[in-house]
């Protein structure tokens, strides 16, 4: 569990997300931990892990504390409201439903980020800068309408505190740079969480001692992935944050576990080829002299 923990903790660091739709299904497929101890046990986690990450994203500056003013205002007392709400209707019907319905619009904002990239790129321009700080006005209607959207998912379904909330942000400020769109997210997670994690403490069934095995690993990783993620520019990011919007995507369709290994491991390996190849590539150009053309 500790190490399900350090790898789910490193990719919530990393992009915000993922965090509700990797680590309940890895408690339940590979654990057999029951679901509503899943969820229970998931969201204390993600109350006490996501507070490491966002204090080191408000370190490094990439916190934009307007935003995050505006998305609690709106998602604490929805979260509150969509436990109550799932708890008073007998929700598991409304809860699979909600889960399809994100799970669609999760793989359908991994497509759209693909193809504006491929767009701008053919144009030659881009939505977005290298690095975490980039000005934006913040429009507070609409973004407490994202998080009141968010927090009621997130009480309904206990997944979406990241996912969701980072696909709407990238609708409402396409030019928001990556960094500072994870510290964002991250920091306005908290309260979220908390909110929601407070109502299942209700009406759920927490297992402190599965949270504490999974916090060993997940401290650890959300700090390492948080720390890559503040100071990484953006082309590295972006492309982390479509695979793990299809993986959240898939997992929320049910597809099956072997598919989705398949995705991540050829998503990894693609990366590592990427990555070498940008080294090799840096190499080259280092060993010319300068006025001397290269040939890669």
């Amino acid at each position: 569990m500790a190490l399900g923990g350090l790898g789910v903790g490193a990719v919530v660091g990393l992009t915000g997300m993922g965090g509700g739709a990797l680590m309940t299904p890895m408690l339940v497929i590979f654990f057999g931990i029951d679901p509503v101890t899943a969820v229970s046990s998931d969201l204390v986690v993600s109350l006490i892990m996501k507070p490491f990450g966002a204090g080191v994203h408000a370190k490094e500056g990439t916190v934009n504390y307007q935003m995050v003013k505006w998305l609690c205002l709106g998602s604490v007392p929805c979260a509150f409201g969509g436990v109550f709400l799932l708890n008073a209707i007998g929700g598991d019907d409304v809860s699979a439903t909600v889960k399809l319905w994100l799970g669609i619009a999760l793989l359908m904002a991994a497509s759209s980020m693909v193809v504006r990239h491929e767009i701008n790129r053919r144009r030659g321009t881009h939505v977005a800068v290298d690095g975490a700080q980039l000005a934006v006005h913040v429009r507070p209607l609409p973004t407490l309408l994202v998080g009141a959207v968010g927090g009621l998912i997130v009480g309904m379904t206990s997944v979406g505190s990241g996912s969701l909330i980072i696909v709407l942000l990238l609708l409402l400020y396409p030019t928001l740079a990556a960094g500072q769109l994870v510290g964002t997210d991250l920091v306005q997670a908290v309260p979220l969480v908390g909110a929601a994690a407070l109502g299942h403490l209700f009406f759920g069934d927490v297992s402190f001692a599965i949270a504490g095995s999974l916090l060993v690993g997940a401290i650890p990783g959300v700090l390492i992935g948080a720390r890559i993620s503040a100071r990484a520019p953006d082309h590295i990011i972006r492309p982390i944050l479509v695979v793990v919007l299809i993986a959240s995507g898939a997992k929320l369709l049910d597809a099956p576990n072997e598919w989705l290994l398949a995705f991540l491991g050829a998503a990894v390996f693609v990366g590592v080829v990427l990555s070498l190849r940008a080294v090799v590539q840096g190499r080259r150009a280092a060993s010319v002299p300068d006025g001397e053309p290269t040939t890669i």
